[in-house]
């Protein structure tokens, strides 16, 4: 038997993307944004309104970049998405992490998170569908703690998850399978 529940703001598990920008100053800007995904290969989408600090940057800067939270840093993360730059000038100082400037794009890299995407600004939609920020993927590096050889092993990742129903945080765990290959067997 199921149960009916209540509509949530979204389907777990989410993923806990840092949006990292330069302030009109020069400073360091991230949010914590889980309304994310790829939109096609090479293309991020955010689900992001246009009162955010980030989103502001992003359209005056052109650039942006997205890395993957770590559970190394849930309480950087975290805090990432309680306060707002808007408020708070310092708030990637309050942090403690340290950042360095993509290789192609106008945008910081933190360095503590394992994995970045570093986007060129596309546009900014908004209709009675939704919102947000569309980018171009033009590059993606990761940690070389996070490497095997070359290739990225999730598990060194560590990447989190974000549960709408609950509001808790999850590290995305163990591989179970092989992804076109497995459901092969199952193919006549």
């Amino acid at each position: 038997m199921r149960k009916k529940l209540n509509i949530t703001e979204g389907i777990f598990p989410m993923p806990v993307l840092m949006v990292a920008t330069y302030n009109e100053d020069g400073g360091i800007n991230v949010m914590n944004a889980a309304w994310g995904t790829m939109q096609e290969r090479g293309r991020v989408a955010l689900n992001l309104t246009e009162t955010h600090k980030t989103v502001k940057n992003i359209k005056a800067r052109g650039a942006f970049t997205v890395s993957i939270a770590d559970a190394a840093h849930v309480i950087e993360a975290d805090y990432f998405g309680v306060e707002s730059g808007n408020r708070t000038a310092d708030k990637f100082e309050n942090s403690g992490l340290t950042a360095s400037t993509a290789e192609l794009v106008d945008a910081p890299v933190i360095n503590e998170f394992p994995l970045c995407l570093e986007c060129e600004f596309i546009e900014y939609q908004n209709n009675e569908y939704g919102c947000g920020v569309i980018g171009k993927v033009v590059n993606v590096t990761a940690d070389e703690r996070v490497m095997v050889g070359d290739k990225i092993d999730m598990d060194l990742v560590n990447a989190i998850a974000f549960d709408p129903y609950t509001h808790g945080y999850y590290k995305v765990g163990e591989r179970v399978g092989e992804a076109f290959k497995d459901g092969l067997q199952l193919k006549k």
